[in-house]
């Protein structure tokens, strides 16, 4: 079990973020925020798919109009991604944000920041302060050198926190991100050791689908094993379903997300095997696709790890020559003809 560091305890509607609830993971809309309709579907697959926050990036006076119809029509707590305008962010909160995400590198402003505080405060509105690598620059607005950049994104946190806490506000989600894996991993160690609040974890960007996986992986997960982490988004481009299935494998590899789908143990396959184990594995892919119980299925190809895959297996296919073994908590219950084995595989499960 994974030991996770204590927080404060940040309610975001009726979510709780911290280390007293857990981990929650969250995506964001990417249709234009002024097409309600589809921002609407978007929200509604997310959280069908195990989102339990969704954020909406609102850059213009139109996006904060849409938001105030969006959060009327969705059943989840809806995050405002700001980044230049305080007005956006107090338009945000008086539409019903449950949240509201502000950048330091660009919302600079005292009289600004006081104001969202208020407006936060007035509407029981939780803030996140997200620093992103990108837009730290120094005095002079030139790009700060790569070694220096976490140094200098948590001095930025720093100030932009004693700002809330001076104002009595501690509703604070705090994140750090940047497209480096390591970097990110290392600035949210020095928040986690600096401040008490929940961690929102997170690469700026990861790339395609298939390039995210890796970094997302080794970073989330490293943090998350440390038991840093509270709320997760993995980036990625493409559909933020993507993003929401990345996220649930990296949890449910840590233990943190309870798997509501069944999972498919297959072997790496070597020369022992002697039929197309991948071919079987997808062929029982496609059988169990639509089974939403938490299944442990395994499918192997020779006698070496066979057997004892099968053991922690709800039901186990170790097959052979022209034949397969079909065992069922780790019991030989039939051998089968290989023509038979995924007939005789979707009977086992009618029966689990």
């Amino acid at each position: 079990m994974i030991k996770r560091r204590r927080t404060k305890t940040v309610k975001v509607g009726p979510v709780k973020i911290g280390s007293s609830a857990p981990v929650v993971i969250q995506s964001m809309t990417k249709a234009p925020t002024v097409d309600i309709a589809r921002c609407v579907k978007q929200i509604n697959q997310l959280v069908q798919a195990g989102c339990r926050l969704v954020r909406i990036a609102v850059p213009r006076r139109a996006d904060t109009a849409a938001f105030a119809k969006i959060v009327q029509k969705v059943n989840v707590p809806l995050i405002a991604d700001v980044h230049f305008s305080g007005a956006r962010a107090i338009e945000a909160i008086e539409a019903g944000a449950a949240k509201v995400r502000l950048n330091p590198g660009n919302i600079k402003n005292r009289k600004d920041i006081l104001r969202i505080i208020d407006a936060a405060k007035m509407h029981r509105t939780a803030i996140r302060i997200g620093v992103n690598e990108a837009s730290i620059r120094d005095l002079k607005k030139r790009p700060v050198p790569r070694e220096k950049r976490t140094a200098l994104m948590l001095t930025e946190m720093k100030k932009y926190v004693r700002i809330f806490e001076n104002r009595n506000f501690n509703r604070l989600v705090l994140s750090a991100k940047s497209s480096d894996a390591l970097r990110t991993i290392e600035i949210n160690r020095r928040i986690a050791q600096t401040f008490p609040y929940p961690i929102h974890l997170g690469l700026t960007h990861a790339g395609l689908p298939e390039d995210a996986q890796v970094p997302s992986a080794i970073a989330l997960g490293t943090l998350l094993a440390e038991g840093i982490g509270d709320t997760i988004r993995v980036s990625a481009a493409g559909s933020p379903l993507i993003e929401t299935k990345i996220a649930k494998e990296i949890l449910i590899a840590l233990g943190l997300y309870q798997r509501s789908t069944p999972e498919l143990i297959v072997c790496p396959t070597c020369a022992r095997a002697e039929f197309d184990v991948v071919k079987l594995a997808r062929r029982v892919e496609k059988a169990i696709c639509e089974i939403d119980k938490p299944l442990r299925i395994a499918v192997m190809g020779c006698v070496v790890n066979g057997p004892g895959e099968a053991a922690d297996a709800d039901l186990a296919i170790c097959a052979a020559k022209n034949k397969a073994f079909i065992y069922r908590n780790g019991r030989k219950i039939s051998t089968v003809p290989e023509s038979k084995t995924i007939p005789a595989l979707l009977k086992e499960l009618k029966k689990l």
